[in-house]
């Protein structure tokens, strides 16, 4: 499999917090696609590499742009937040997986 990085602007008028960035009860996490459309729209890609693609498309894109919206003065998301710190809990354990919510 071949990975590309890919420079993606985010329109003025879009605020991550339009995501709605939600954990579940089960812990899986839940967000608004129309933000991902909007993206995908003004940056000239097709919706399916973020919908149809693997999961580490559209997280890697959730990610990069959560840390766009940090640089920039943007309020932290405790959902987020607590996504960042199970990566590195997990990546400190050398990749042992924790259930949703307890790193």
């Amino acid at each position: 499999m071949t990975t590309r990085a890919a420079t993606i602007a985010i329109p003025n008028d879009l605020d991550f917090a339009a995501l709605k960035l939600a954990r579940k009860p089960d812990g899986a996490i839940s967000f608004d696609w129309s933000p991902i459309e909007a993206l995908c729209a003004a940056n000239g890609i097709d919706i399916a590499h973020f919908r149809d693609g693997p999961e580490d498309n559209v997280s890697g894109l959730i990610v990069a742009w959560y840390a766009a919206h940090r640089q920039q003065g943007g309020a932290p998301d405790p959902v987020a937040e607590d996504l960042i710190a199970e990566t590195i809990a997990e990546d400190a354990a050398g990749s042992l997986s924790h259930p949703p919510g307890r790193a």
